[in-house]
């Protein structure tokens, strides 16, 4: 077996372990052999879960400095005496070591982490203060001064990428580089927000007075706060709640970029939703390689993914889609298709076959939609066997509905007999307003259109509005 340092024994998000486990399954191993058995897995859980696919292939683990049979009762009660001692070994030792730093914390010592520009490492290790770079610390307050200038850090990161500022390079103990990039609005705000520049040591929500100088005056960050909050007040006014956006972190695009949450305001203050490539995001030039789209309508991406979930999962079509994501690990946007990886040990046996296995992966599998992609607009529809889209979910229109209904109204006052579609001449009502006029074609719509909007099974995009707007075919097979 590979070398897994650097990992933690409390999950299974290892590589070596992983590829031992794809072994097992593809049935190249017969017994595992361990030093203890808490190199194997620290987690209760998880070796449980180790065991189930050993036996699945009818294979067995041994642990040199510990006898024990895992045939017998006792033997297995011994094993899970031992895993329980080992995940709670872990479990104390993690405490001990986060109530370490909280304590030095409180001291004001600097206890690692990204070392913040304006400063270099503690040359005292038994202090721990952290040294000022006055080069950098200008810099800081340049940032900081020209915020206050620009007013939005959406303005100060084209500002400073159009000069070619880039952040801090920093090298590791191991000698890999990081940094250099250029200045994204996250990397900003984190910078404009870190109240370490004031003198001060952050543990979680706590700031404490540090042992290292500030570099920031309290007024010039008191006014930078205030800025922020003022700029951020319309953002939490917004609906931008994250049960509506429920795909943040999951969604990729046909490159492998997160795609983040974004959203516009349209004509009479209407909220346009989207997942949108970080690349695009964050201001970075984009690849024009073909096939990969880098915004997509939210509502639209969020239909074929419950269309999907409901139809193969067995969910409750009434079940929000926040709450069919369990067994959801990556969702992969295409032009042509999107693809679903799922957590193959939270679906049944039976699913499990049906679904595509992942490559190197024998704990994911993957459910492949075919789709048809417009990247003007960010439309996304599934489509079936022949290539057509898809109606995936019922959604009832209120105001389609209510719309029809006061159709049909106006088309009864103007004398229409709905049952046989005769007019009758007297005690007729003629509509007053134009929107009248436009509103009452809607009684004449094709019946099965009509029937699709009362069911909530109408196209996509069929609203109200369009078919005030658009123009009507009167042939009913149009």
């Amino acid at each position: 077996m590979d070398d897994d340092g650097g990992f933690s024994g409390g999950n299974m998000q290892r590589p070596a372990l992983k590829k031992l486990l794809a072994d097992v399954d593809a049935g190249l191993v017969d017994t595992i052999v361990v030093y203890k058995v808490d190199r194997l897995t620290r987690a209760l859980s998880d070796f449980a879960r180790i065991v189930e696919r050993l036996d699945r292939r009818e294979a067995s683990f041994v642990s040199v400095t510990q006898a024990f049979n895992t045939t017998t009762s006792m033997g297995r009660l011994t094993l899970n005496v031992l895993l329980f001692f080992a995940q709670f070994e872990q479990e104390v030792t993690g405490e001990r070591i986060r109530d370490k730093i909280a304590a030095s914390k409180k001291k004001g010592m600097w206890m690692g982490g990204v070392l913040p520009l304006g400063y270099d490492l503690p040359t005292d290790q038994t202090a721990r203060a952290l040294v000022v770079n006055d080069e950098q610390a200008e810099q800081v307050r340049t940032l900081y001064r020209l915020y206050l200038e620009l007013g939005s850090v959406a303005g100060l990161a084209e500002r400073l990428n159009a000069q070619g500022w880039r952040t801090r390079v920093r090298v590791s103990r191991k000698g890999n580089r990081s940094g250099g990039v250029l200045y994204s609005r996250g990397a900003l705000f984190h910078l404009l927000k870190n109240r370490i520049y004031l003198g001060e040591i952050v543990h979680g929500d706590l700031s404490m007075p540090g042992r290292h100088p500030a570099i920031v005056d309290a007024d010039l960050f008191d006014r930078v706060q205030r800025q922020l909050k003022a700029n951020t007040v319309q953002y939490a006014e917004r609906p931008m709640r994250a049960a509506e956006l429920p795909l943040k972190g999951l969604l990729h695009d046909g490159e492998g970029h997160r795609m983040s949450p974004s959203f516009g305001y349209g004509r009479g203050g209407k909220v346009y939703r989207y997942y949108v490539s970080a690349p695009l995001q964050q201001g970075r030039k984009c690849s024009t390689g073909a096939g990969v789209l880098r915004r997509v309508r939210a509502e639209a991406i969020h239909e074929v993914i419950e269309g999907a979930l409901v139809g193969r999962l067995g969910h409750d079509d009434a079940v929000p889609l926040a709450a069919m994501l369990g067994p959801v690990k990556r969702i992969d946007l295409l032009m042509d298709e999107v693809r679903i990886t799922l957590m193959a040990d939270r679906l049944s046996l039976a699913l499990r076959k049906s679904l595509e296995p992942v490559r190197d992966d024998a704990e994911a599998a993957t459910l492949t939609l075919p789709v048809r992609c417009q990247a003007r607009g960010g439309q996304v529809r599934q489509l079936d066997g022949e290539g057509r889209a898809l109606i995936l979910r019922q959604r009832l229109d209120p105001v389609l509905v209510k719309g029809l209904r006061r159709a049909y109204q106006l088309a009864t006052a103007m004398g229409w007999n709905a049952a046989d579609g005769s007019f009758r001449q007297t005690d007729v009502t003629s509509p007053t307003s134009a929107y009248e006029r436009k509103l009452v074609r809607l009684a004449f719509l094709a019946p099965d259109l009509q029937r699709d909007i009362l069911e909530g099974r109408q196209a996509p995009g069929l609203t109200l509005q369009r078919l005030l707007h658009d123009p009507l075919p009167l042939a009913w097979d149009r």
